[in-house]
């Protein structure tokens, strides 16, 4: 995929476009980190990273995460809902989040970016998720383990996976792809947390 098709899927299908409830979930934005990268285990930190920082898809997330919240999104401005982008975090990284008020490193959030049905109901007019049409997937790093490398900065990890070819990260460069669509949710760690009911909800997760 050329930079010039990225930079529009990321942008415009992610938050740059006129969503009907908040702006979907931001990934990150870029600031080099200093000093030689830590060693790296993928075990320890991630199971979804390698030791040089290739970010795979978490396959299991619809069976094995919770869902954190859904955007109903409008890719065009005045036009009918076309995207639902649900969000995905895994228990212990959201138990960490309630507990302190910040996701832990290694912790890993998939957004699926799904097609949109909608129709007349008894509850009116509704609309829902269909087929996928790509995922986003961030894994948080609060050390810069990974300087150097254009997919991590600003505390994220940050990929992006096509329908077609899941298995492979097709993303060049967080801060050109996505940093500008980040910059209303800064003070939030780049996550519009404001959509993610759950993690205000004080009942336990367990």
């Amino acid at each position: 995929m050329n930079a010039k098709r990225l930079h529009l899927l990321t942008t415009c299908g992610l938050v740059a476009a006129a969503p009907l409830a908040v702006m979907a979930l931001p990934l990150a934005s870029h600031s080099a980190p200093t000093g030689d990268a830590p060693a790296v285990n993928a075990g320890e930190f991630s199971p979804y990273v390698t030791k040089d920082g290739a970010i795979s898809r978490p396959t299991d997330y619809r069976e094995t995460f919770l869902h954190l919240g859904t955007f109903a999104v409008a890719s065009k401005p005045n036009q009918p809902v076309d995207e639902m982008h649900n969000v995905y975090a895994r228990l212990q990284d959201i138990q960490a989040y309630r507990r302190d008020g910040k996701f832990p490193d290694g912790a890993a959030l998939v957004k699926e970016v799904t097609k949109v049905g909608s129709g007349d109901l008894t509850t009116g007019h509704d609309y829902w998720s269909m087929d996928t049409k790509l995922w986003f997937v961030m894994i948080k790093d609060a050390k810069g383990r990974f300087p150097g490398n254009d997919l991590w900065g600003d505390g994220w990890g940050w990929a992006l996976f096509m329908q077609n070819e899941p298995a492979r990260n097709v993303a060049t460069d967080y801060a050109a792809d996505c940093k500008t669509c980040h910059l209303p949710a800064k003070k939030d760690d780049w996550l519009y947390v404001r959509g993610y009911p759950i993690l205000r909800d004080s009942k336990k997760t367990d």
